[in-house]
Parts: structure tokens; sequence; C-alpha cells
């Protein structure tokens, strides 16, 4: 069983270190814009156009080489960081949605928590009928669980985020003075109020129609002939058996079996997951694959000779008419 959980245990992980990751790349100058000394830091220096040094030293020579700094230094930098995402894309499809992305592991931990409370992921979803979930620890546990959650975390993690405003520094010393400062305390229940709003009411709703980097990947990954999917085995179809873990597992609400390319699919891998702890590890319908593949390829190379055979007899019937 563990080695078939393999995949879920290594994206958890990935989910775990890549917001741990993201949290303190301001206590490290990774990436943070100090508003106290209008300097940003990038990769642990601080990141300028140097123009004004260059004026003080009187090195800049006419507004050509201003206009190649702008570009070198402010536009092309922030067109790449832009790039990200639709590159991500078009290549891996909304990867980063389902095992990186810090918000959508907070989601995922808010349906825990309300599957666990209320047996269903979602406050205004459907009971879940997993009869292999009924084994649930009481409510008595997940409950506190719950409220120390959205009590004590959310402000954290507004702390942290604050950084990338606030030098560290300065934080940790209002902190450890209990002297907060008004931009701290923004931050804080900014952020608590924000977390607490999308993980209790809006959670994956926000990841299909709202959220701009996902939506990007959506769009050029459903374009993008070549990105990363999760493919099911329509050849031996008759394996399967209609247990339907696939679609439960789902938070994004996929319909994993079916033959349309999903818009939704984050590329977690759940669904290939959960056929295997019903089929057996080398017995799953589920892979990963990118562009068309697998027996997918063979269903399309079928439509595509039918239609051709179709297009013949036309043409036949009409010259012999």
């Amino acid at each position: 069983m563990e080695r078939i959980k393999k995949l879920h245990i290594s994206r958890r992980l990935s989910q775990m270190l890549f917001l741990l990751f993201f949290l303190t790349m301001p206590i490290f100058n990774i990436l943070r814009y100090d508003s106290d000394t209008k300097e940003f830091y990038l990769f642990g220096k601080v990141w300028s156009l140097g123009i004004r040094d260059a004026l003080l030293e009187g090195t800049l020579h006419g507004s050509g080489e201003v206009a190649v700094i702008i570009i070198l230094k402010a536009i092309l930098p922030w067109l790449i960081v832009l790039a990200f995402f639709p590159v991500m894309g078009a290549i891996f499809g909304r990867f980063f949605c389902g095992w990186l992305c810090p918000e959508g592991f907070l989601f995922e931990f808010a349906d825990y928590l309300n599957d666990r409370i209320l047996g269903r992921r979602s406050l205004f979803g459907k009971k879940n009928h997993n009869e292999g979930d009924s084994g649930r620890g009481t409510k008595s546990i997940y409950i506190p669980l719950a409220i120390f959650f959205y009590l004590t975390v959310p402000p954290i993690i507004g702390v942290l985020l604050s950084g990338f405003f606030i030098a560290p520094s300065r934080i940790w010393n209002e902190i450890t003075t209990l002297n907060l400062s008004t931009g701290l305390k923004a931050g804080m229940v900014g952020v608590t109020i924000y977390i607490v709003i999308t993980s209790i009411l809006v959670r994956h709703t926000f990841c299909k129609y709202v959220c701009a980097p996902g939506l990007m990947q959506m769009l050029f990954g459903w374009f993008s002939p070549r990105s990363l999917r999760v493919a099911f085995d329509r050849e031996n179809f008759s394996r399967c058996t209609d247990c339907r873990r696939c679609e439960r597992v789902c938070f994004m609400d996929v319909k994993p079996r079916s033959p349309k390319k999903e818009i939704n699919c984050v590329n977690c891998g759940e669904c290939i997951t959960a056929c295997r702890e019903e089929l057996g590890k080398e017995k799953g319908l589920f892979e990963f694959c990118f562009g068309t593949c697998g027996t997918d390829l063979k269903v399309k190379e079928a439509a595509e000779d039918k239609k051709d055979d179709v297009k013949d007899v036309i043409k036949k019937e009409v010259f012999e008419t």
C-alpha cells in the first residue's frame, strides 16, 4: 500500500516544501521589497536600474543608453516573470496548481477538515459515499483542530507574507516588543480574513474561475498539443470496476474517465493512486503522459481513420451521381 501511495506522499511533500520556501523567501532576501528603504531584493542582492548611480558618476551617455537599461533591467525581467505560467501550462498543464501552489495546499487541508467533520469536502457539496472512509476520527478531535488552525495559521502566514514589504528584522523586533505597526497589523488581519473566507466558502471555485496563474496554465495547457495530462487506458476499460474512487478523490470535480480533455485537471495524480488502490499497482488504468498518448492516441487515430473512410464514401457517391 505504501508503494501505491508513493505518488500521493510525494505530492504532499512537494506542497509542504514549496509552501515553506515561499513563506521564507523574504527572510533570506530571495524576493522582497523594503517599503522603508524603497529597495527591491532579488536573490540576496538589491535589484536596481543603476541610473541614479550612473548619473552621479557621470558614466551615463544619452537617452538611448537609459532606454537600453530600462529594457534590460525592468521590462525584460518582468516579461520573463509573466511568461512563467503560460510556459508552465504549455508544457506541464496545471501541474503547478496540483503539486506546488501554496493556496491550493491550504484549500486541500480545509477539504480534509471539512470531510472529517461533515463527511463531505465542501460545505455545499454532497455527502461522501466512500464506505472505505467510514472509520473517521470523531468530531471531538477535528472540530478543535479546525478552530485552532483558523485562529493560528492564517495570522502566522499574514506575518510571513508581510515580510515581502516590511523588513523581516523590523517585523521580528515588533513581535518581540509587542509593538506592532499599522502595516503589520493590516497584513495579519487582511491575510487572515482572506484565508478564512476562501478556505471555508470558496476554495477550489477560486482555482477554477478566479486565479490568474491557474487560468493561464489552463488556457495554454488546453491549446498545447504536448502538455502533461492524466490519460485513461480505454483499451482496458473492461477492467474498470466502476467504483468511482477516481471521481471521489478529485477535489476539482473532474471526471477522470471522460474522453474529453479536462481543463480543470491539475495533474495531481490522485485518480492514479485511487485506481491503483482498487486494481493493484500494475493494473491501474491511469497514467501521466505528454500530449495524446497510449490508448487515447489509438482512439484518436481510429476516429481520424473513420472520418477519412466517410469522406471517401461521400466522394465516391458524388462521382457516381
